[in-house]
């Protein structure tokens, strides 16, 4: 019997064994690490590429959108110098939040995300930007661009969530959002980190 191509005797890394996307940099490929509906923070572990608990949420705010990452990209010196106010990249694959109007309750799963923006974020010192993007063939996002075309109370969500999500009581916060970008910059932001990962792994 002829296996079918592509074939994986063994499951492939979700950030280095998948594909960038089907047409990248406007629809990427995310998978999908936290849901809506998830208070406990989980993140691929770099060497299994299975879904570790990372640690439980400090405060009672879900996150807004599903949230993961973009296969084979890597945030390095390129991403680094489209954010004038970070010192480094934060040497991970480029983050993504993605709108569905349908609710998507479970992680580990693969999508095609529209891209339409962004918010340039500085955790430490470090370029830790979040891409924003809609489900692909969502239905009720089908006609958004632009991050413009969103309703402000939601990108106002997004930057709430992520600049608040590592605050300690009594401790400076050192997580903050520096900007909101258009598709635009989200553009040539995801290409940037696709130059950085294959320099850094090869393509």
């Amino acid at each position: 019997m002829a296996f079918p191509k592509p074939f994986y005797r063994w499951r492939p890394h979700p950030w280095h064994g998948l594909e960038v996307g089907p047409k990248p940099p406007e629809v990427v490929h995310a998978y999908i690490e936290i849901t809506p509906f998830d208070l406990v923070k989980y993140e691929v572990d770099k060497y299994t590429g299975y879904l570790r608990v990372d640690r439980p949420q400090r405060t009672s705010a879900n996150p807004p959108s599903m949230y993961g990452f973009i296969p084979r990209t890597y945030c390095g010196e390129r991403v680094n110098a489209m954010s004038p106010k970070s010192e480094r990249g934060d040497q991970d694959p480029m983050d993504i939040c993605v709108i569905s109007e349908r609710a998507i309750n479970r992680a580990e799963v693969i999508l095609n995300a529209r891209v339409v923006g962004g918010l340039q974020m500085i955790d430490l010192g470090e370029a830790d930007d979040k891409i924003i993007a809609v489900l692909d063939n969502d239905f009720v996002w089908a006609n958004v661009q632009d991050i413009s075309d969103l309703p402000d109370i939601l990108v106002e969500r997004l930057r709430h969530y992520f600049g608040t999500y590592k605050l300690i009581p009594g401790q400076e916060n050192e997580t903050f959002i520096e900007t909101i970008f258009g598709r635009d910059h989200a553009l040539k932001l995801i290409e940037a980190a696709m130059a950085d990962y294959d320099e850094e792994y090869g393509g």
